[in-house]
């Protein structure tokens, strides 16, 4: 369930005006922006730049924005822009930005309470703090301790007529807990009896197999979690052809309409989504039918961080952050996937991605699916990072968008992963159900897919970094040595990757 509390408590207390606060009782008291004038700042941002952060609009929006949120804001705080990780110099700094924090909400009467800290990370250096009073937000933006600060709970599509339309949209790279008869055309059958999607073919996956099968390699999914209904990602994955491996599942999302609840959710899926992912990457080769994972032999390591694939809630945020550091930490998992985003930049993600980034991850990102409302927008968030791999789909047998998918100059590999032919059929995945199957498409599934890759790759030369890995999937694809526009560098050939 996704939390839309909006909070309209409009400050009224009178301040004395001084040069360190540098504002006016009239500022104070005006009204707060309304979240329609709030987002068209975002959309304008986001068609003139491809980015909205909140650093660096005006103190006024982001006061306004914590009004709307709970008054919950995120610091990120450092000596630096690129001081995220913690440090013996952390607690220090975080110490001296609580007390200006202290210092103008007690000033203003903001805050009933010297303390109101709602969440501190362990690895990276960020906070959630309550705020109120719009000088708090002005002093932050102007201190140098300060990298970021960010409303943590502003819900940017909560409020707009065609939010549900958006969550109808989603279908199949979305929620969905369909399952259909595959056409015998959308697949092959290998030994001992598993069914290859039609479009591991097309990017030689099969052949790759006779090099690697991914053994050895943890790939990690963050995502909507793992079904406790699909046997073939539980009890049955490490099954025939497939010995030999585990999977794990954790749960970092909170699904609660209170911001400063803990009580997790648990692993268990709820949206079909995870299960999808998980089972494009690495489902089991086996004798039952199936349709088989590109890294069949890897181990596999889920997350339920998030409730669908488009993060905008305080606690998929959190979610995703805790995720990616607890992955970061882990020296066996080499790959992370992550087929779900959002329009623009998050400061707490970035972090936790530049933490497992900093930890020799390879983190791969869906470039985006369309809705009617975002059908305009290129590459979105996180993969328009430096620090991640940005996928996206292409239809089979040519460089044209898949009907839903995104592209632009971030892009760093395709996937086939729609058919040409008249049933535009997209590619075959492990239902949510247990033996049963089902279709995905998006750049979702091209995701998961390129991370299948890359972890057949990384098995095949265990001792390589990330960027050596990197690097044969860049030179067997086909455009390298040049990257095109919108599709990178595009489809990789696994059979040359793993040579």
């Amino acid at each position: 369930m996704k939390k839309i509390i909006i909070s309209c408590i409009l400050i009224t207390a009178f301040f004395a005006c001084s040069k360190e606060e540098n504002f006016s009782i009239q500022e104070e008291q005006q009204e707060i922006l309304t979240k329609e004038e709030i987002n068209a700042k975002i959309e304008k941002s986001l068609k003139t730049t491809g980015d909205f952060k909140w650093t660096d609009t005006d103190a006024y929006t982001i006061w306004s924005a914590l009004e709307h949120g709970n008054n919950i804001l995120t610091i990120g705080y450092g000596t630096s822009k690129k001081h995220f990780k913690k440090s013996a110099i952390s607690k220090n700094i975080k110490e001296e930005v609580l007390q200006l924090v202290y210092k103008y909400e007690r000033k203003n009467n903001a805050a009933k309470s010297s303390k109101k800290e709602f969440y501190v990370d362990e690895n990276i250096n960020i906070i959630d703090i309550s705020v109120k009073s719009i000088a708090t937000v002005k002093a932050l933006l102007k201190d140098k301790k300060v990298r970021y600060i960010e409303p943590a709970d502003y819900h940017f599509y909560s409020k707009r007529k065609n939010f549900q339309e958006r969550s109808s949209s989603l279908s199949s790279s979305g929620c969905g807990f369909e399952e259909k008869t595959l056409a015998l055309t959308d697949y092959t059958t290998v030994a001992p009896g598993a069914k290859v999607p039609w479009s591991f073919s097309a990017h030689n996956i099969p052949a790759a197999w006779n090099y690697s099968t991914g053994q050895g390699v943890t790939v990690a999914i963050i995502d909507t979690g793992l079904s406790p209904e699909q046997k073939w990602m539980n009890q049955y994955f490490n099954d025939g052809y497939s010995s030999g491996r585990t999977v794990q599942k954790y749960g970092t999302f909170v699904d609660s309409w209170w911001f400063w609840s803990n009580n997790y959710d648990g692993v268990n899926d709820k949206c079909a989504h995870g299960t999808s992912m998980a089972s494009i990457a690495t489902a089991p080769r086996n004798n039952d039918n199936l349709p088989v994972g590109v890294a069949y032999n890897a181990n596999l390591v889920t997350y339920r961080a998030v409730e669908n694939v488009f993060i905008d809630d305080y606690h998929e945020i959190r979610g995703i952050s805790e995720a990616l550091t607890a992955l970061g930490n882990r020296r066996d998992v080499k790959v992370i996937s992550m087929s779900i985003g959002t329009l623009f930049s998050i400061g707490k993600i970035k972090d936790a991605i530049k933490y497992a980034y900093s930890k020799g991850k390879m983190i791969v990102a869906a470039g985006g699916t369309s809705t009617k409302y975002t059908r305009w927008y290129g590459v979105i968030f996180p993969a328009n990072m430096n620090e991640t791999v940005a996928v996206t789909g292409v239809k089979e047998g040519s460089y044209s968008n898949c009907d839903v998918c995104h592209s632009g100059s971030k892009i760093d590999f395709t996937v086939q992963m729609q058919r040409s032919n008249s049933t535009n059929n997209t590619v075959p995945v492990l239902s949510y159900y247990n033996k049963k199957e089902n279709y995905v498409g998006g750049s979702s599934v091209a995701t998961a897919t390129t991370a299948g890759i890359a972890a057949l790759v990384w098995a095949k030369h265990p001792t390589w970094t990330r960027e050596q890995v990197l690097e044969k999937m860049r030179q067997s694809a086909d455009f390298y040595p040049n990257k095109n526009s919108e599709f990178g560098y595009g489809n990789i050939n696994a059979l040359k990757a793993v040579q």
